[in-house]
């Protein structure tokens, strides 16, 4: 599954992009919404539509990228439909959160930080997701699954298509 960009030509993509860039027109710190909705579009922000931003805003593309690099909403890369969060925070750590982390990297084929060929997994490491009394935890989106152990891991992954 490619992800195909906005940016050669007239196409259903370069006009959304357009109709973004017209509701922040004259707008004092257009950029980081103008690239949420952008990235909302693809689920990532790819390299030729942060050209086309920066050329239809008269935004050098380093200042684009200064912003995109900066702030950890934004992702260069194409992500999963699904954002596994596995918790590596003291509580997590200290009932296993790193055996659940590598079951999911071995399950999935992915280290932390990647994504699956087919797009259905991200697989992400986090300080603290706020459940410590459910460690170890993970999140798939926005279900959070607690007291894991790696045999879990499987079962619970089967569920997210």
């Amino acid at each position: 599954m490619e992800n195909k960009c906005c940016c050669g030509g007239e196409n259903k993509e370069k006009a959304k992009i357009d109709e973004i860039l017209v509701k922040y027109e004259g707008t004092k710190g257009f950029l980081i919404p103008v690239l949420q909705e952008v990235q909302h579009l693809y689920n990532y922000l790819p390299k030729e539509a942060l050209e086309y931003v920066a050329q239809e805003t008269k935004t050098p593309i380093s200042a684009v990228y200064g912003v995109v690099t900066f702030y950890s909403q934004f992702h260069l890369n194409p992500r999963g439909r699904n954002i596994i969060r596995v918790c590596q925070g003291t509580a997590c750590h200290v009932r296993g959160g790193k055996l659940i982390l590598e079951e999911v990297e071995k399950e999935l084929g992915v280290k932390a930080g990647h994504t699956t060929e087919d797009l259905r997994f991200t697989v992400e490491t986090v300080a603290c997701i706020g459940a410590c009394g459910l460690a170890p935890v993970m999140q798939i989106n926005e279900d959070t699954h607690g007291r894991l152990t790696p045999e879990k891991i499987s079962l619970i992954l089967a569920k997210y298509n």
